[in-house]
């Protein structure tokens, strides 16, 4: 367990979190996280809840139309 405090930053408020926080979620100034409501409380994460199902989208359509998209590429 991490403690962090809540601070005032201008006129919000904010928490600082430590470098190895920061490496071990692989994000650095101007990235985005994301406070998931989960069964346990909040997370903090830099993954978009429903990614997965947006490649499966993507590797689908991928598939389908594979010849087109090589054509495109060239």
């Amino acid at each position: 367990m991490l403690k962090v405090k809540v601070s005032a930053i201008g006129n919000s408020m904010g928490i600082v979190l430590p470098r190895e926080v920061l490496a071990r979620l692989r994000i650095g100034k101007g990235d985005v996280l994301y406070l998931v409501d989960g069964p346990d409380g909040l997370t903090l994460t830099p993954y978009q809840q429903d990614f997965e199902a947006q490649m499966d989208a993507a590797e689908n359509v991928m598939k389908r139309y594979r010849n087109a998209l090589h054509e495109l590429a060239k």
